[in-house]
């Protein structure tokens, strides 16, 4: 698959898969922009992602996402982290399919909740949940969420990397830079 060197490249699939880490190597080693969409909403609306939650409701902030997600499709040469439900929301899927290419960073229940029970307080949906109770809502999200993040361009397993080094190694692995051309400057 060779592309357009202004297109987008959007990282989809659940919370957890390393989505943000993955697409800050990903970027630098294609030598493009980088936005996290969370990150970017945070730094727009001067909020976290948990206090918009609170102050709107998960679809007020899913109508916040959904602007963000047009606004950034017009971005060029960008690699985009989206947050796990956004390409589950209105017609963000198509969006994204339609400005960039779509890879969906896909991992086991296990090691997403080994991930998740890690950092449960930086995450609205599943904050407070016990270990039963992750897993549970885990494997209940993904099934509702797994036909969306399907209708991506790519679909690679992601494993349990922890470190840059790894992470490299494993972009390396998968040579997206064989299927994505790195853009010159």
């Amino acid at each position: 698959m060779e592309t357009d060197e202004k297109i987008n490249l959007y990282l989809v699939g659940y919370m957890g898969t390393g989505k943000t880490t993955v697409g800050k190597s990903l970027a630098e080693k294609l030598n493009r922009s980088f936005v996290d969409v969370d990150e970017f909403i945070e730094n727009r609306y001067h909020h976290t992602i948990a206090s918009i939650f609170e102050e709107k409701g998960e679809m007020g902030f899913r109508e916040i996402e959904r602007r963000a997600l047009q606004e950034i499709s017009e971005f060029e040469n960008t690699v985009v982290s989206t947050g796990g439900g956004l390409p589950c929301f209105f017609d963000n899927m198509d969006v994204m399919n339609r400005t960039g290419i779509t890879i969906y960073l896909k991992a086991s229940v296990d090691d997403l909740l080994a991930r998740l029970n890690l950092n449960k307080q930086k995450r609205p949906l599943i904050e407070g949940k016990s270990s039963e109770e992750l897993q549970e809502f885990i494997e209940l999200n993904l099934k509702k969420r797994e036909s969306f993040y399907n209708q991506a361009a790519m679909v690679v397993d992601v494993p349990c990397c922890s470190t840059k080094r790894e992470i490299d190694r494993w972009i390396e692995e998968v040579k997206f830079s064989e299927i994505i051309k790195p853009n010159k400057k």
